[in-house]
């Protein structure tokens, strides 16, 4: 068995952070009839003297992207302010350190007016998630996320608790007939749902949105993969909610988590690539690049980040509508 190399050991070595970890990570685990240690003694000298394996058949990525690394100069860059601002925490003392670090990098973009983490924070890509940044007329791709709009929804229905436990083989098979499951997976032919953001002029702003309108009609009304999900519960109101105009008593609701799917995921990745060309950030910051909210990029992304979230609501909306069709219930809340 071989004793691989981590992303930790070659950054020991000397190394900078970034793709250049991927390139020797991914050199790595092809070994070449190396042993670990030869492979480190590699490593290091590919470090010390790029030039020499320019040619190499195996190290010459490795040593051109360190050759092009050496090349870059400050100017080239972004300058990040050395002096930013504070941020408001809220539960700092459980937040992990690699989501207060990208926080503090956040902080120092030009364009930041004032940031926040939230209890729940962790590392994200680039800005934490939980982590809040306020810009001044600039978005950065990746600070909205790669799972444009995902959010939570719930339907309180008008079906009591006891019902539930005494059908739960119905609940269940009816969520696994109106919603769909995985990465990538959609609804074909007639099983396909419609809804008004279908009709949204956005999706004829420019060739890549209109090119996702297929897709996303297809995965409508579909959950995903990862941390999705559509689950049955109870709801217990202690005594009568005035707003709501629910009695006192505990009720069956649905819970569904899901995002913008597979146009949100490639609206994320698009953009942000067209940032990061746009955006030149020094290496701790690049997952940070942002546009300018004046330009043509920037408005056309902007266009197509609120098209994905409109789409994320209505994958929820279909799925809550297809539900209390099948159940036969209706929605107090």
């Amino acid at each position: 068995m071989k004793t691989q190399i981590s992303g930790t050991d070659i950054l020991e070595l000397g190394f900078p952070e970034g793709k250049i970890i991927g390139i020797a990570l991914k050199i790595n685990s092809k070994r070449n009839g190396f042993t670990r240690d030869e492979m480190i003694t590699n490593f290091k000298n590919v470090l010390e003297t790029p030039e020499n394996y320019i040619d190499d058949k195996i190290f010459s990525k490795l040593a051109v992207a360190l050759i092009e690394k050496s090349n870059e100069k400050p100017e080239d860059f972004i300058a990040l302010n050395q002096n930013p601002n504070a941020y408001s925490a809220y539960g700092l003392d459980h937040i992990e350190d690699g989501a207060r670090k990208q926080m503090e990098v956040a902080m120092k973009l030009p364009v930041t007016v004032a940031g926040a983490l939230m209890p729940d924070a962790h590392q994200g890509y680039g800005l934490p998630i939980g982590g809040v940044l306020a810009t001044k007329n600039a978005i950065i791709p990746y600070g909205v996320g790669v799972d444009i709009g995902c959010r939570m929804a719930l339907s309180v229905y008008d079906i009591p608790e006891d019902f539930y436990f005494e059908n739960e083989a119905k609940f269940k098979r009816e969520l696994i007939a109106n919603s769909i499951f995985g990465a990538g997976h959609g609804f074909h032919g007639q099983y396909k749902s419609d809804h008004a953001v279908l009709e949204n002029d956005t999706f004829n702003m420019n060739p890549f949105v209109k090119n996702l309108k297929d897709k996303a009609w297809s995965q409508l009304g579909s959950s995903g993969g990862g941390n999705h999900f559509v689950e049955f519960g109870i709801m217990e109101f202690a005594k009568d909610d005035v707003v709501l105009n629910i009695p006192k008593g505990k009720y069956v609701a649905l819970l569904t988590h899901s995002g913008s799917r597979g146009m949100g995921a490639t609206i994320a990745g698009h953009y942000t690539k067209i940032a990061k060309d746009e955006c030149k950030l020094p290496e701790v910051a690049k997952n940070l690049a942002y546009l300018d909210m004046n330009s043509q990029l920037g408005q056309e992304y902007w266009l197509a980040m609120n098209l994905a979230g409109d789409y994320a609501s209505a994958c929820h909306e279909i799925i809550h509508n297809k539900m209390e069709r099948a159940l036969g219930a209706t929605i107090l809340a």
